[in-house]
């Protein structure tokens, strides 16, 4: 690929980095959590929220579970301004849940900053500036002392605002840019920033370290947030969070590496919503504890809910392969993917074992409001035998014979080649009482009686070819005695092959539905007879075995 050569590494590693966090597996407790839905998510959408909408959309944050919201730049404009004045005076914040607002190192606009909090009972006031050499150098035009007295100067204004107004006021500060950032000057800007504030056990200060544009692998964040974790002055009383854009597609690793690396907090966005590629998806990171046994402290157990109120307040889609929440993430439409999920739940349900490890699912989709019929067994050209008899089953009640899934699958599989589309459970439904379920043409059977002699003797009233007969004949028992009087009188050579029955579960509390296999000329075909009575359903069965033999 041509002009590669005019990039260069951009980022600033840790010299000799202990990496104490490469030796855990796992996180183990779930970060605090802070969505920026409402502020990064919301900057980065083609048509902004509506007021009402964002008030919606804040209520479905705080029912998730989140405890910190940054809601906007209120000095920003009059909307971002009026929305946080609503949230205070229509009184709904929470009290257990704190506003986070954005304010850049300016006395001007740190002051509207807090008077948009007037009457606020929590409030965190997240103060920025960039510190990148990018930026220093061609943006700001200033020396790393001129940087770190931004910094100091915006930190000094916000002590002295919070002085003059009530309310629970946190500070946060973020080194914009910190992945462009020099380590050690990063730090001496942070470290500068907490002179100031001077956390203390009850004001802890919190220091965001962003991922603004992701410039490196995962692990060289890990380094850095580690650098940061054991070198900021007051870290018993400083909370470092982490907040990661995704240009490299590494979002959700720079996150969870750099939570082992020492980082308690997160920012995100539900579905990672945000400027050029997004931020970290906060869905995809809460999962993925919740996979491996962790309680994430959020509540996604209605994700279809969140998606449908996502995507109408913001304009966006949800990729149909996002991880967790994407329609077809769960989907298997091949067929040894079918048939290892089909037997996983089945293995499940014979065992009654406690934790989930079901091939091909990381976690059971109810979990988070999805179904196994609409989303996990797909039905397509690619689909096995092992998925459709699992759609036949659960959704509709018929236990197939497993010889009969093999001729059921190949029909449903060639039907949607053909007609070059995924079938829905009803459509596969529908295929299958068409070919297989009380075929009654050419031939009937229109009535059965029985006579016990040294077998059973059969009298059947039979309709074949639109003309009217009876036969009788004698058999081992019932079917075969009618099987018997249908070949001695239409003169079809036919063996029976196999016979099952079950009750059908689903929709009926009584009806039987029965199996029926035939061999002719090295051929076997298949009926299905559903009755209340047990025997009239095997002859009902047999019926359209006998027809489908017929019509080919």
């Amino acid at each position: 690929m041509k002009n590669f050569e005019k990039y260069t590494r951009q980022f600033f590693p840790v010299s000799d980095p202990p990496m104490k966090w490469t030796s855990k597996t796992y996180i183990d407790k779930a970060p605090q959590w802070c969505s920026v839905d409402l502020r990064d998510g919301n900057q980065a959408l083609v048509t902004p929220m509506s007021l009402s909408e964002k008030l919606e959309f804040f209520a479905e944050l705080v029912r998730i579970g989140f405890k910190e919201i940054e809601i906007g730049f209120p000095a920003a404009s009059d909307t971002e301004y009026d929305f946080c004045r609503a949230l205070i005076e229509q009184d709904l914040i929470p009290d257990d849940v704190a506003i986070q607002v954005l304010t850049q190192s300016r006395e001007h606009i740190i002051q509207k900053t807090f008077e948009a909090l007037k009457g606020c009972k929590n409030a965190i006031v997240h103060l920025y500036n960039s510190t990148s050499v990018a930026q220093r150098e061609q943006v700001f035009r200033r020396s790393r002392q001129e940087i770190i007295d931004i910094a100091v100067e915006g930190a000094k204004l916000c002590a002295e605002y919070r002085k003059k107004y009530e309310g629970n006021f946190r500070f946060e500060y973020s080194p914009e840019s910190f992945t462009g950032t020099e380590p050690e000057f990063a730090l001496e800007v942070c470290n500068a920033v907490l002179d100031v504030w001077k956390p203390t056990a009850d004001d802890r200060v919190i220091i965001n370290l962003p991922v603004t544009v992701q410039l490196s692998m995962p692990h060289i964040y890990a380094n850095q947030i580690e650098y940061m974790c054991d070198n900021l002055r007051y870290r018993e009383n400083v909370i470092v969070s982490l907040h990661p854009h995704n240009d490299r597609g590494c979002g959700v690793a720079d996150t969870e590496m750099g939570l082992l690396a020492g980082a308690e907090r997160v920012e995100g966005t539900l579905f990672g919503n945000g400027e050029r590629t997004g931020n970290v998806d906060i869905v995809t990171l809460a999962l993925n504890m919740f996979s491996q046994g962790v309680d994430p402290k959020l509540d996604f157990t209605d994700i279809p809910y969140i998606s449908e109120l996502y995507t109408r307040v913001t304009g966006m889609e949800i990729y149909e392969r996002q991880p967790y929440s994407g329609k077809l993430v769960f989907a298997a439409f091949s067929g040894s993917h079918q048939d290892a999920i089909a037997k996983g739940m089945k293995w499940r349900e014979e065992n009654r074992t406690k934790h989930w490890n079901v091939p091909y699912l990381p976690i059971d989709p109810t979990d988070i409001g999805r179904e196994y019929e609409a989303d996990v067994i797909r039905i397509n050209s690619q689909s096995g035998k092992g998925g459709i008899g699992y759609i036949l089953e659960t959704r509709f009640g018929y236990n197939l014979p497993k010889k009969m899934r093999e001729t059921v699958g190949y029909l449903v599989k060639g039907i949607s080649d053909r007609e070059h589309k995924e079938l829905r459970p009803e459509e596969v439904f529908d295929i299958f009482k068409e070919h297989f379920v009380s075929i009654t043409e050419p031939l009937n059977v229109l009535s059965a009686h029985y006579v016990q002699i040294n077998g059973i003797e059969a009298t059947v009233g039979i309709e074949y070819n639109g003309r009217r007969a009876t036969a009788t004949n004698e058999g081992n028992g019932r079917l075969d005695a009618v099987s018997n009087a249908i070949r001695s009188y239409t003169g079809l050579d036919y063996n029976i092959g196999a016979y099952n029955e079950h009750a059908l579960t689903v929709g009926s509390d009584s009806r039987a539905v029965s199996y029926v296999e035939i061999t002719s000329g090295g051929n076997n075909f298949w009926g299905v007879g559903i009755d209340d009575d047990i025997v009239t359903s095997s002859i009902k069965a047999l019926v359209s075995a006998v027809n489908n033999m017929l019509r080919a």
